[in-house]
């Protein structure tokens, strides 16, 4: 699985560098205002989904492997010589607000995918054109119109109306991404996660075509279809994206099994974690930290909103945290200081969180969290994602609805103290070290003025609840911090060699003010 995670990660790197030389595109208007005419196929959601369940009914068939040689032979340099020429793209100059250009297949994406457009209910094939790209230094050029894409892109006016951001790609198997507004690209998010961690090994659907709606003046939002395919499941996909400050993509599935999936994984989330405060001495790096995400957040069905911290352990982890309908779930990257990373290339403060807002009642299952040892940032190492209670079964179809939210922070106020920061070292009492034991430090963002936060904590009216499930809590002092004006909770913790699940929280007047600091201790 690691290996794969790892194609993504450094191919989306690649992708992303301004178009090319101009070029003429034969299959544009030359009149940028003329409509598209009411040509092609009928296309809806219906149609989509009856296109679903037809093939779940068909065996599994590999995408076709009928890439030319001098493509799949393109090393690292000549695929990213590879520009899209945005003045001859499809949308290009007719005042939409927005554009799409497309991946080029070639190097380690060889798969290349059907993409089409939709106009007044009517889908027409976006064939491909070698005018839609300029080649740079390579001395090939494609004339063959099926040869298809890698994926695409969608451009808006996000941060200036002036200029076309890149707003969402989906590249790679079932993966895409997207951005808020002053952010840069981070983790991404999928279609569907399927045996992700089992040791018969993981599967990765794909979206084997796309079906692009095209934006009219003035709209707000952009609506993508996708087939997915797999050889345990297929699904038909509606992504729905308002851009804006919180970029949010409405998505709708509905999921046909061809057999019986040991275990599924919606709304999956994939991110990086190198180091961070509390595993920061397993790395002689210049850099305080390096991660595009920091933590796992859970608002759960009874209304607890837990906080765990990202770890790069020498060990594979993997946490369940069982819930009923929950309200959301996300992997978040709270920290917004480019002090803390010190890298102002990879900018890694700009990087977005996503959210996962259920839409609908999702019933029982749990959040899990895969966090698997790493030694290098170009590899994305955590996954998180929603596994049903009920087991899948063939033929029976799965319905659910979510928004994922591209922002800084979880687009909701749960009215709890957020918990920032956690550092962890060498444990001890009384000024006295013990390798035995473990020191945890936890930073709270308590809201209100400063005096009254200190005078809370001064006169014992806030005060921490501090619990584990294996070993000792030998030692407990809440601080106020001068430096955030918040409050820290420093523990001593005595181990006992198994495993251990740590809890923090902070109380007034007998109820919760804070989010529940949740830490896995692996001995």
């Amino acid at each position: 699985m690691l290996k794969c995670l790892t194609v993504w990660c450094i191919l989306f790197l690649i992708i992303s560098a301004p178009a090319g030389a101009f070029s003429l595109n034969p299959f544009r208007h030359t009149d940028k205002a003329s409509p598209v005419t009411d040509v092609g196929e009928d296309f809806n959601r219906d149609i989509l989904i009856t296109k679903a369940v037809k093939l779940s009914k068909e065996p599994y068939e590999a995408p076709a492997d009928n890439l030319p040689q001098e493509l799949k032979d393109l090393s690292y340099d000549q695929y990213r010589d590879i520009r899209f020429v945005r003045e001859n793209g499809p949308w290009y100059g007719k005042r939409l607000p927005f554009e799409v250009q497309f991946f080029h297949p070639g190097s380690l994406f060889q798969t290349t995918i059907p993409i089409n457009e939709v106009f007044n209910g009517k889908s027409r094939p976006i064939n491909y054109s070698p005018d839609f790209f300029n080649y740079g230094k390579n001395t090939f050029k494609i004339t063959d119109n099926h040869l298809g894409y890698a994926g695409f892109r969608l451009h808006n006016p996000l941060n200036s109306p002036t200029y076309y951001d890149e707003l969402v790609s989906f590249l790679g198997a079932s993966y895409f991404r997207a951005l808020g507004k002053r952010q840069k690209y981070g983790l991404s998010a999928r279609g569907l996660a399927i045996d992700t961690a089992v040791q018969t090994g993981e599967e990765f659907p794909i979206f084997r075509e796309f079906w692009i709606q095209r934006p009219k003046h003035g709209d707000k939002t952009v609506t993508v279809y996708a087939l997915l395919d797999s050889p345990s499941i297929t699904g038909a996909y509606t992504f729905t994206i308002t851009p804006g400050k919180d970029t949010v993509m409405n998505v709708d599935t509905v999921l046909i099994p061809r057999k019986e999936i040991q275990k599924i994984g919606l709304a999956p989330l994939t991110s990086m974690y190198l180091f961070g405060e509390n595993t920061k001495n397993r790395f002689d790096d210049h850099r305080p930290e390096v991660h595009d995400s920091d933590g796992l957040l859970i608002w759960n069905g009874q209304g607890e909103v837990l906080w765990r911290p990202l770890d790069n352990s020498k060990y594979l982890r993997i946490s369940s945290f069982m819930d009923d309908n929950p309200k959301g779930f996300g992997l978040m990257q709270r920290d917004r200081n480019p002090a803390h990373y010190l890298d102002f290339e990879a900018d890694y403060e700009q990087r977005p969180s996503v959210w996962v807002e259920p839409v609908g009642n999702w019933g029982k299952g749990s959040v899990q969290l895969i966090e698997i040892p790493s030694q290098q940032e170009i590899h994305d190492n955590i996954v998180a994602f929603w596994i049903p209670a009920e087991a899948v079964k063939p033929g029976v179809p799965l319905q659910y609805q979510y928004r994922l939210h591209w922002s800084n922070n979880i687009p909701f106020d749960t009215g709890l103290a957020e918990i920032t920061s956690t550092y962890t070292g060498i444990g001890g009492v009384s000024g006295t070290l013990d390798t035995d034991k473990r020191k945890f430090a936890v930073d709270f963002a308590l809201p209100g003025k400063r005096k009254d936060i200190r005078r809370n904590i001064k006169d014992g009216k806030i005060i921490p609840e501090v619990s584990t499930s294996e070993g000792k809590i030998i030692g407990t002092y809440l601080a106020y911090n001068p430096v955030t004006g918040g409050g820290t909770v420093y523990v001593d913790f005595e181990p006992n060699n198994k495993t251990a699940e740590l809890r923090i929280a902070l109380k007034k007047d007998n109820k919760n003010i804070s989010e529940v600091w949740s830490y896995q201790w692996l001995p």
